[in-house]
């Protein structure tokens, strides 16, 4: 049984990788975004190990309520592990997406809501941006 911390870490996930629709896949990172806790992409993929495969009514969560076939990598690959790369490749085919040697297109699959870490690398993107004319921005230089 693991600590409270460990134990609400895995439900967040479970919580997160519910809300992934039908037909669609994310990563392990942007689930760990979505928790905000976007440095644990690695522990993501934990909790989806240890989410339980006998179903009890003690579990709120379990391999049938929590669509964990629907989390890969960063790279579109789905992980490889025993038997479970073939049953998810299964369950995803299912649901109507293409998968090619254990590779499915993120750009046609994909789905990445929009976390608070991805305003903020835009707001970065943008602070490094010059003025159109490449000039500094006169407000600035004599502020």
């Amino acid at each position: 049984m693991p600590n409270e911390e460990a134990q609400a870490f895995h439900y967040a996930v479970y919580d997160e990788v519910k809300r992934i629709p039908f037909g669609k896949v994310t990563t392990y990172g942007h689930i760990a975004k979505l928790i905000f806790r976007p440095m644990n992409a690695r522990q993501v993929g934990q909790s989806l190990k240890f989410l339980p495969r006998e179903i009890s009514q003690n579990d709120l969560y379990n391999i049938d309520n929590v669509p964990w076939w629907r989390v890969i990598n960063a790279q579109g690959k789905i992980s490889p592990r025993a038997e479970g790369m073939q049953r998810q490749e299964e369950m995803l085919r299912n649901e109507g997406v293409d998968v090619e040697d254990g590779k499915v297109s993120l750009v046609n699959n994909g789905w990445f809501p929009t976390t608070e870490f991805d305003i903020e690398e835009e707001e970065d993107d943008d602070d490094e941006d010059e003025d159109d004319d490449g000039d500094e921005d006169v407000d600035e230089v004599t502020r």
